[in-house]
């Protein structure tokens, strides 16, 4: 627990408005308060730093942001911190010295970011110049006091064949999916919270051939995009007056009047799943986006309901041939007993019959082998490509030498 009185005698005399502390950059004024610390109280090490990062930093979480192990910070109340490593959750030690320290801390990382939360407006939801995901909800809205939750930024940027490396595909599904991007199959991510769903669909669009221009969108930019021909749309809150909110539908419909060859939506959560669709349908096959689903069957579905949210006065016999026509292959992700994320199946859209779309899995994880295991099923879009890429496609399926073509 950090000292109290370091931090109050910190505080009152940065209180003093000596012309000298605003001339500082934030480096010299720490480097000042350790020093100031040092000579007045005689204490030293961590006690020190862990006074001078609660008042001039982010307090206790400045070491869990550097810690590169640390993937998620979620503080509960001033004094419960947790945080995620290697998948798995645990209790740090640290915590904040009170509630007015942690509501401090929200402060120093919103403001900045253009954002503002109080009581009048008591939730946040914010990204970091690293990348990093940022949300708050102070009390009374949270009833064991303020909480703040971070999804940080992931510095390196994964391969499809780290996914390999960790067991979450095999060769055989990961040169499908290779493929599948490069033939313009317009694909669809699905999982729950925290699955990795993002870092799928970056890791996807790195397969993207160059020369082609993409336009991606997200309601707070998280994707790491290589590529020459890119822009990145990023969705916007409403101000303090409660005005100027611009949503993902309204930047989808933008997108598309900017010559885009592949849209990338970061994640479909209400009424721009139509539009969405509808530019899969086309002209810009090989789209990309995510959406909150258990399975791939509950992933269509949670296309229809969103199309149907937006007050969309579809029939849904063609909401559903919209959905067959426009999405052609569904990844179904999920977060392992362990802790590790793995790819749990891949699934072709293959049609609609008795209104009731059809689906073919392709990969699906074996409950006893936990490896993702090919169901040895010969898919669709194959038949649509030249014979070089056909047989590149069975190949991944099927495995070398037990192809042949479809005729």
């Amino acid at each position: 627990m950090i000292s109290v009185n370091l931090i109050n005698s910190l505080k009152e005399h940065l209180d003093t408005r000596d012309p000298r502390f605003e001339s500082m950059s934030e480096c010299e004024l720490r480097r000042y308060a350790e020093s100031y610390l040092k000579e007045t109280t005689g204490e030293s090490g961590k006690d020190i730093a862990d006074a001078v990062a609660e008042v001039i930093g982010l307090g206790p979480i400045e070491g869990l942001l550097e810690d590169d192990s640390v993937t998620e910070i979620m503080v509960n109340s001033y004094d419960q911190i947790y945080v995620e490593r290697s998948g798995k959750l645990k209790k740090a030690d640290e915590q904040f010295s009170n509630e007015v320290s942690l509501r401090r801390t929200i402060d120093k990382i919103v403001l900045p970011l253009g954002r503002h939360v109080d009581d009048a407006s008591p939730m946040v939801d914010a990204r970091l110049p690293d990348g990093s995901r940022v949300n708050a909800v102070l009390a009374p809205l949270a009833t064991k006091g303020s909480c703040l939750t971070i999804r940080k930024f992931t510095k390196k940027s994964l391969t499809i064949e780290d996914l390999v490396d960790s067991g979450s595909l095999t060769e055989q599904a990961a040169e499908f999916l290779r493929l599948a991007v490069r033939c313009r199959q317009n694909i669809i991510v699905s999982g729950g919270t925290g699955t990795g769903k993002t870092t799928l669909l970056n890791i996807l669009s790195q397969e993207i051939p160059e020369g082609e221009r993409i336009i991606s969108i997200e309601d707070a930019a998280e994707l790491q995009l290589d590529h020459n021909n890119l822009i990145s749309l990023e969705a916007r809150p409403k101000n303090q007056e409660g005005t100027g909110a611009i949503n993902i539908r309204e930047l989808v419909i933008n997108a598309l009047r900017m010559r885009p060859d592949r849209l990338i939506v970061g994640e479909c959560r209400g009424s721009e799943a139509l539009d969405m669709l509808q530019a899969m349908n086309t002209g810009h096959a090989g789209s990309l986006s995510t959406v909150h689903a258990n399975s791939a069957r509950d992933a269509l579905r949670r296309l229809e309901i969103m199309v149907l949210m937006g007050g969309i006065e579809l029939p849904i016999s063609a909401l559903r041939q919209q959905i067959a026509s426009a999405v052609n292959i569904v990844v179904q992700i999920a977060r392992l007993s362990d802790g590790r994320r793995a790819v749990l199946s891949i699934s072709e859209v293959t049609g609609i019959d008795d209104n009731v779309l059809q689906l073919s899995p392709l990969f699906e994880r074996s409950n006893t082998t936990q490896s993702l295991i090919s169901s040895m099923t010969l898919c669709k879009f194959a038949d649509e490509q030249g014979d070089d890429i056909r047989q590149e496609v069975w190949e991944s399926l099927m495995g070398d030498g037990l192809c042949s073509s479809s005729d």
